[in-house]
């Protein structure tokens, strides 16, 4: 098992960070063709896999930015690998850039009908910037519903959110029930990977901080509680990257990965931990909102709720063992 980049994700990373030192927004990265990275190529995408889906979202979060390069990158992937492909030129843009959310928790009640399948449920922190269609995980498979009805919700980043409510509402199947089990493997990992970045980021702010911050005549990263505090901090950030990276690996090469994919997202909530550390050691700086740490924390925050917390994951873990 090597994790080391080849050298088109080598490549892929360093657009992607390019892209984002240069504050560069959503329409950007389009452009640059990042959303459709995982788009298969009759899409006019590149038709790459999970480990690139992981490369452009730790950096992603390596940044804070708030672009939703997280639910379009997962709808792709999974569209690309399990779902229907586009009957004609025209269909492409379905799986170039699908809904901006593939809705997983919790379980959604399918039925058919002589006109089509309907859907009922509510699914909760949907990631809904700009509205269109969204991906839905049910008992029967996962489908494509155009225009649910939906009502805003808060989240702690402040970007777009919605609770998606169905009452019998029409839906097309893009995969059947065998596909919601990599649907929300899919999700799992990108999660992992966007936290993983955002801990890196977060640390190497914090770093940076401590090495020129200066108290009793020192700097802050000379004492050796502060030296310990920061290690504490990396050990969170290497222990969630293996088990992302091995989850990205085994999830690209159809190897079981339950497993990993329960440990990564356990050190999440790990992560959303040790961002409580970095803001420690920035003092009240660290909550000013004219900082960026304030936008790590908020992240670390949203991606950990995404996976229902580390309580949950120890349950999986517990299970699968």
């Amino acid at each position: 098992m090597d994790f080391s980049l080849d050298e088109t994700q080598q490549d892929l990373r360093k657009l992607t960070a390019e892209l984002l030192a240069g504050d560069a927004g959503e329409d950007r990265l389009r452009e640059a063709g990042l959303f459709a990275v995982c788009a298969p190529e009759e899409a006019d995408g590149a038709g790459l896999g999970p480990v690139e889906m992981a490369v452009v979202l730790r950096e992603v979060g390596a940044r804070a930015a708030a672009v939703p390069a997280l639910p379009v990158l997962v709808g792709s992937l999974f569209l690309s690998r399990y779902g229907t492909r586009p009957p004609h030129p025209e269909a492409a843009p379905a799986l170039r850039e699908p809904g901006r959310a593939l809705a997983d928790p919790p379980v959604t009640r399918a039925d058919q009908t002589a006109g089509g399948w309907v859907l009922t449920g509510r699914k909760t922190q949907v990631p809904w910037p700009g509205g269109g269609p969204a991906l839905v995980t049910a008992d029967a498979g996962v489908f494509l519903v155009e225009h649910p009805e939906t009502s805003p919700e808060f989240t702690s980043t402040g970007e777009p959110a919605v609770t998606v409510v169905l009452d019998r509402t029409p839906a097309e199947r893009v995969a059947g029930a065998e596909a919601v089990t990599p649907a929300r493997q899919i999700l799992t990992l990108a999660v992992a990977a966007q936290a993983s970045g955002v801990l890196a980021g977060a640390l190497q702010l914090t770093t940076d901080y401590v090495k020129a911050r200066r108290q009793f005549g020192r700097a802050l990263a000379e004492f050796q509680a502060v030296t310990m505090q920061i290690a504490d901090v990396y050990v969170a950030g290497r222990a969630l990257d293996v088990a992302m990276w091995s989850a990205a690996w085994r999830l690209g090469e159809g190897l079981p990965v339950e497993e990993d994919l329960a440990v990564a997202a356990f050190h999440v909530g790990e992560a959303f931990r040790a961002l409580y550390t970095c803001q420690h050691l920035h003092g009240g700086l660290g909550l000013d909102v004219t900082y960026p740490l304030h936008r790590y924390f908020a992240q670390a925050k949203h991606l950990s709720h995404l996976l229902g917390g580390q309580d949950a994951q120890l349950d999986l873990i517990g299970a699968l063992v």
